[in-house]
């Protein structure tokens, strides 16, 4: 599937995003590159520009207004065929110099009606390009080819653990921030869904053994890769960080607690997304039984599940979660299916983070959320006339994930207006839709341990759509990598949101150079601490209050 959608969302954000942007007033302790001059070539490309090596064989990207990209370098084999469910195995290596200029294949998912939401795809113009299971391919920007040892950021994309790419959105664009830091910026696909995570284990055999975990196990190949060739881009292996949002955030807690990626990375950034254990493998073995029963396949037959389009066997697998639902009548929803498995092989079994001095101790974390995750007055004004006692009927029926919250619904929605009396009725339903429960879990588990944790809770308001758009979910990516003027649909652009990016962004960096957030533009950040929650807010003016939800969050 082609899209050319990118073309006229980089037109709206080309002044400042593109060459104009080197000369903003950036601040953090970012380095300094030399400014882009409007009038000088922008674009260069050619036989002996931008050519880096790698472990299989050279590859040939381009430098636009100064940064080097190389887009859709492989780091594994085709996963398709005799592959399917297995293990990552490492690319065939290339002779001749190869073409990195555009971006690598999103791995399988169901792309019909992925832009049938008008709105949406203003909001988010989801960037899709060809879709296929050869997509084990990953994106790098960085300053320059030479020595120079650079922190390097590896990003996870969202999408839960079955949607989305290393380049979905435009504000996941790693030029300005590779430019404001003088660091390498890395975004990676693999597999997902049915294709990434479906625990055939206990009805395949040994053969079978990691298939539950296969697009976890992609990237943990991904993070070798770039320990072994991220020095070649200009790159430190020995200071990676992991970030990643919504999935993406929970993927990053999922490489935490994995035995085969210790030493990978550096530090840990989980947005809006979190987790500290991994599916139970009764219930995704139970999964993989009704798999191949939907199939009308024998243990024996298992291979035949390989030879499938992959599009054929993501819709069997998704009907025989739904059957598996219908029959045992448990729905974990968004956190049901397919996902990670703790299968004790390649993920541990139980909590993480329950060791002192266990995996990942020695790996700092700065996790965040939004005030507004699931904000659904966008398109719809007649919710800002919501009266209190709506607000309540609403959260009884649905309050995010968890389901609604019945008869506990008036006395939660209380305590949270309360705690913050100005907002207004549907913004506390929000808000409590949108807890921050996961984030406070994940935080107090990984304070046991002995590197720092540090939390955000991000509350800054786009004026868009009537102001009706509130700190939603994805909103802050773009303000950690410096792109509010590129992500113009998600900020409206312009200087207000940009002093917050020039904060949270140089914040980040000072995080990713020393494992410590402060001195990068925000104010002093302690570290978190389960007795005193400090949490810092995010917005025009940013302060760190002592968790400023506790009380009503804890009726939830």
């Amino acid at each position: 599937m082609k899209t050319n959608r990118r073309s006229f969302f980089k037109t709206l954000g080309a002044g400042a995003a593109g060459a104009s942007l080197a000369s903003l007033p950036f601040s953090g302790m970012a380095t300094e590159q030399p400014p882009v001059n409007n009038d000088d070539q922008q674009l260069f490309i050619g036989d002996d520009i931008a050519i880096a090596e790698t472990e299989y064989g050279k590859v040939r990207g381009f430098i636009l207004r100064g940064i080097h990209q190389f887009r859709g370098i492989p780091y594994g084999a085709d996963t398709g065929g005799k592959n399917r469910f297995m293990p990552p195995q490492k690319p065939e290596p290339w002779k001749e110099i190869l073409p990195a200029v555009w971006w690598g294949n999103t791995a399988p998912q169901i792309m019909d009606g992925r832009y049938a939401n008008a709105y949406a795809s203003f909001v988010d113009h989801w960037n899709y390009d060809d879709v296929s299971e050869d997509c084990l391919k990953l994106n790098v920007w960085t300053p320059a080819i030479d020595k120079k040892k650079r922190p390097v950021l590896v990003w996870l994309h969202g999408g839960g653990y079955t949607n989305g790419n290393g380049i979905e959105q435009d504000g996941y664009d790693g030029e300005n921030f590779s430019r404001k830091g003088d660091t390498v910026f890395v975004s990676i696909n693999h597999r997902l869904g049915p294709i990434g995570f479906s625990d055939l284990s206990g009805v395949g055999g040994e053969k079978y053994a990691d298939s539950g975990n296969v697009g976890a196990l992609d990237m943990v190949a991904a993070l070798k890769w770039v320990q072994n060739n991220i020095a070649n881009f200009g790159g430190d292996p020995r200071n990676v960080t992991i970030m990643g949002q919504s999935g993406g955030g929970a993927k990053v807690c999922i490489l935490t607690a994995m035995p085969d990626a210790k030493g990978t990375f550096h530090k840990a950034v989980p947005l809006s997304g979190s987790t500290t254990e991994a599916m139970n493998q009764n219930y995704s073995r139970k999964l993989g039984e009704y798999v191949l029963k939907e199939a009308n396949l024998t243990s024996s037959e298992i291979d035949k599940l390989q030879e499938m389009p992959w599009k054929d066997y993501i819709l069997l697998a998704n009907n025989a979660l739904q059957k598996m639902r219908e029959d045992t009548g448990e729905n974990r929803g968004f956190r049901g299916g397919f996902a990670p498995v703790a299968d004790g092989r390649n993920i541990p079994k139980g909590k993480f983070y329950n060791e002192p001095n266990g995996l990942s101790s020695d790996v700092p974390m700065l996790i965040s959320s939004t005030f507004h995750e699931w904000a659904m007055s966008r398109t719809n004004p007649e919710l800002e006339k919501m009266t209190a006692d709506k607000a309540i009927e609403m959260l009884k029926k649905w309050a995010g994930f968890g389901g609604g919250l019945g008869d506990k619904a008036p006395e939660v929605y209380a305590a949270y207006a309360k705690a913050f009396p100005d907002a207004k009725p549907v913004e506390l339903a929000i808000m409590i839709s949108s807890n921050r429960k996961g984030v406070v879990e994940t935080a107090n588990a990984k304070a046991n341990q002995k590197s720092p944790v540090y939390v955000a809770w991000f509350g800054w308001q786009p004026p868009l759509f009537d102001n009706r758009m509130r700190a939603f979910h994805c909103l802050d990516i773009s303000f950690w990598f410096a792109n509010t003027d590129l992500m113009l649909t998600h900020s409206g652009g312009g200087k207000r949101p940009r002093m917050l990016s020039d904060n949270m962004s140089g914040t980040l960096l000072q995080f990713m150079k020393t494992g410590n957030p402060n001195g990068g533009g925000l104010p002093e950040w302690p570290r978190y601490t389960v007795e005193k929650g400090e949490t810092m807010i995010l917005n025009d003016r940013s302060e760190v209050k002592n968790d400023p939800d506790r009380e009503a969050r804890n009726l939830i």
